[in-house]
């Protein structure tokens, strides 16, 4: 194999557990931001539009490590 094969499987390779991880911490993350405002609503539901709101901001806090993740994977494979 050439040298420039191999570093395009690296960065094939790279790409794929990038994506991978960040989709998993990301997925994980969104399941806790959920299960905690799940349990908020639950104990206070009067606040319930304070719950969603701070959720909502959470939940966009959390997603932007798995767009970070793929914008590397996409500088990584082009």
């Amino acid at each position: 194999m050439s040298e420039h094969a191999i570093l395009a499987l690296g960065s094939i390779i790279m790409a794929g557990l990038t994506m991978a991880l960040g989709a998993i911490g990301a997925a994980y993350g969104e399941s806790r931001v959920g299960a905690a405002s799940m349990d908020a609503l639950a104990r206070q539901p009067d606040e319930a539009g304070s719950i969603t709101r701070n959720q909502f901001v959470a939940l966009a806090m959390v997603e932007s490590t798995a767009i970070f993740c793929l914008v590397i994977a996409l500088v990584l494979l082009f």
